[in-house]
């Protein structure tokens, strides 16, 4: 088998568009694009294998150097269309050899394989522990398969999300979308509000994530206005056969305007017209003691169903990195996951 380096777009993205509810966001070419304009470096590579099935896996790695730690980061990857143990053995043992040219102290993964596909003493046996945070990449997730048509779906809705809905079309709401640069200033002023609000950390890299993917035509923002002024915005990618609602915020004022179930049945209606599967509403939460609590009950109550794929996994390679999984305890700690 070999490993080579992927410049051609056309053929990493063709690879993956294969995969289905298991498509890897943050393997695709544009997200590899984010990543150069944060600064990181990055690789793409593919392996091969010569016995005549060709190109049987790829993977973006993202070299980080961070106060908690150095380290490659292969966030939802690797990524193989059939998981075979000498495939992913193969591929390790050279990222194994990278890291330690580049002085790293850990590799992390994330592949996208449910959970009750694959033993966990597959990956402890090969070295890997749980990465300390769960569901950072979306392990656990809500997915709406939106192949049904309109009628079906909204009656898989819960009876109060549906009821908002058509209340919401009766009223004065109004839903924009928009791939214009010059509207990334009005999502980030809400989302920069609702993080002070709630005592969150901003994400980085959302401006960079429009305009990259925004240049394939695979990034929406969606505004809800009531009077004029903003309730709801998301940033939708549409990626693969999915649309994905990656980032959101929301306003305090007008409580009882259902203006975010109202932005979301026009997800829902977009990503039908693009010809998407699935709708992927991102991470939930399973305990009611959980922050994301409250967003869960809101994503679920539009029908679907529960995806859970393997936590990620981090493969120690020097005794440093039990100094970075002692500060992602703690971090874990302090937001109460």
């Amino acid at each position: 088998m070999e490993i080579k380096e992927i410049k051609d777009k056309k053929t990493w993205e063709e690879f993956l568009s294969k995969k289905e509810i298991e498509f890897p966001f943050f393997q695709t070419w544009n997200w590899g694009e984010v990543q150069k304009k944060l600064g990181f470096n990055i690789l793409r590579r593919g392996v091969y294998d010569p016995s005549g099935a060709g190109l049987v896996g790829v993977c973006l790695i993202v070299e980080k150097k961070a106060k908690r730690g150095h380290f490659l980061h292969l966030r939802h990857g690797p990524v193989f269309l059939d998981f075979k143990l000498k495939y992913f053995d193969f591929f390790i043992s050279s990222i194994k050899n990278l890291a330690k040219e580049k002085g790293a102290s850990f590799i992390r993964i994330s592949p996208l394989i449910q959970k009750d596909k694959i033993e966990e003493s597959f990956f402890k046996k090969r070295g890997f522990i749980d990465f300390p945070i769960p569901n950072m990449d979306a392990e656990v997730c809500w997915v709406l398969n939106i192949q049904k048509p309109e009628e079906e779906i909204l009656k898989s809705m819960r009876k109060t999300h549906r009821y908002l809905i058509r209340k919401a079309l009766q009223m004065d709401i109004e839903i924009t979308r928009t791939n214009k640069m010059s509207e990334i200033n009005k999502f980030l002023k809400l989302y920069s509000e609702l993080s002070k609000a709630k005592h969150f950390i901003p994400h980085k890299g959302i401006k960079e994530e429009f305009e990259e993917f925004g240049k394939d035509n695979e990034a929406l923002l969606f505004f809800a206005k009531y009077e004029g002024k903003i309730l709801a915005t998301a940033l939708i990618i549409f990626a693969g056969n999915m649309a994905i609602y990656h980032h959101a915020a929301s306003s305090s004022e007008f409580k009882n305007i259902p203006a975010s179930y109202l932005l979301q049945w026009n997800v829902i209606q977009e990503a039908k017209k693009r010809g998407k599967k699935y709708y992927n509403f991102w991470g939930i939460a399973d305990s009611p003691n959980h922050p994301w609590h409250g967003h869960t009950l809101f994503k679920t109550g539009f029908g679907g169903e529960r995806v859970q794929f393997i936590q990620a996994k981090d493969l120690p390679l020097s005794p440093i990195y039990w100094k970075t999984y002692l500060i992602e305890l703690v971090t874990k700690w302090k937001k109460g996951y």
